[in-house]
């Protein structure tokens, strides 16, 4: 049964084109050229597709982490499908998983996810909802493979419109790390404070490996970035891969960052024909080295 939000969304787009909504997302001019968009946004602000400067050779055993906008279970074709969400999930067998839009987003929030696909998948959520049937924190769920939650924050993020983050200091088989779940929000101003309300936040809790992880909702390079505030721990967030709209993936509004340099590596859009229809972002996934992070820390404190 699809949410009531969900289907007052469905009445709201039915009878428009897809090139008519794309239209009213993007605007007229970019819906004409969505395919060249960000490859001459890239090359405009002299961004390159991959890392200019290569990552130094891993050391240790690594794990799978992802970001995931399930758009509330909803798919591009409209449909209310958990089920299928938990299978794109399963395709990609993360040991860390953050989910943005979980829950209902009106009313009691409730989740949606197919909890008990997700742990056929090997994955248990971590309880960061105050909610008995909730999963997440203003939407934004974590689960987890395999370790200990140590201690949980919620963040009310700053801004217009409700928004929130997640903050988990885990204990996992390679060590310690903080894990960030966070979706911004829509206006530039708001992305900013949500920035800054992240980094401070961080800066309150104990040194240690850091994972952000989310839907930030920013695609402008450089200068015009609202994730600028971010680079000051986490480097260059200018652009990741490309994963909006799912089905014509163009702007980049997801990301995986690490701190210390080289815990992350390797982060791509899980794109397989499942992914295209289940929500209307693809996944991100990416390697973590724990092994490696440790090694940053170390060389940062001898310099």
């Amino acid at each position: 049964m699809t949410p009531p939000d969900a289907e007052q969304g469905a009445r709201g787009r039915a009878g428009r084109s897809p090139r008519a909504r794309t239209q009213k997302l993007f605007g007229t001019g970019l819906a004409r050229n969505l395919a060249g968009s960000l490859a001459a946004l890239r090359d405009r602000h002299g961004v390159p597709v991959l890392p200019s400067v290569p990552l130094p050779p891993t050391t240790g055993p690594e794990i799978t982490v992802a970001s995931y906008n399930v758009h509330k279970c909803v798919g591009t074709d409209r449909r209310f499908d958990p089920s299928r969400i938990a299978q794109v999930i399963g395709e990609i067998s993360p040991d860390i998983l953050a989910v943005q839009e979980a829950d209902r987003r009106f009313g009691r929030r409730t989740g949606l996810l197919d909890t008990a696909a997700l742990r056929d998948c090997g994955l248990q959520m971590v309880q960061v909802s105050r909610l008995p049937d909730g999963h997440g924190w203003h939407g934004n769920a974590l689960l987890v493979r395999q370790g200990t939650a140590l201690q949980i924050h919620r963040l009310s993020l700053p801004g217009a419109e409700p928004r929130g983050a997640v903050l988990v200091e885990m204990e996992l088989p390679g060590g310690r790390l903080r894990v960030v779940a966070a979706h911004f929000g829509l206006l530039k101003r708001c992305r900013m404070r949500q920035s800054a309300a992240i980094l401070e936040a961080i800066g309150r809790g104990p040194t240690m490996p850091t994972l952000m992880l989310g839907d930030l909702n920013e695609w402008r390079p450089g200068r015009r970035s609202s994730l600028r505030p971010l680079e000051s721990l986490f480097g260059g967030v200018s652009f990741g891969p490309p994963s909006f709209p799912s089905r014509m993936p163009v702007f980049a509004l997801d990301r995986i960052l690490g701190w210390p340099h080289g815990l992350v590596r390797e982060v791509r859009a899980h794109d397989t024909p499942l992914a295209r229809i289940a929500s209307d972002h693809l996944p991100l996934k990416a390697q973590l080295s724990l092994a490696q992070a440790a090694a940053g820390e170390n060389v940062a404190e001898a310099a």
